[in-house]
């Protein structure tokens, strides 16, 4: 079976070029991370309720460290190492999309 494109490992120049459309997103220790405030708790689950969906379709879902109204993603792929790929992306796009339509007037 032919491996999806967007699971390929990204290199650091391919990241570094990535992470420049994604204000607020941090490499480290080879995974993307970015923590968003909501207005309270209840905002921060509807945010997940919407994300949730999107990562099953994709099978690519980000690890999620909630703090009370903040919501840490942290995004790499582990199936192949921990390292990055376009997918991780996406996803982080995707997690900004939501966050802009839902969270920001």
């Amino acid at each position: 079976m032919e491996e999806e494109k967007d699971l390929q490992p990204l290199n650091n120049e391919e990241v570094m070029e990535r992470l420049k459309m994604l204000p607020g997103w941090e490499l480290t220790e080879n995974k993307i991370i970015k923590t968003f405030e909501f207005p309270n708790f209840s905002d921060a689950v509807f945010m997940l309720t919407h994300l949730a969906p999107y990562c099953n379709k994709i099978d690519h879902h980000p690890d999620i460290i909630i703090n009370y109204k903040k919501i840490t993603f942290e995004l790499t792929r582990y199936s192949i190492g921990g390292k990055l790929t376009e997918r991780d992306f996406t996803v982080a796009k995707k997690i900004e999309s939501l966050f802009q339509r839902f969270f920001i007037l």
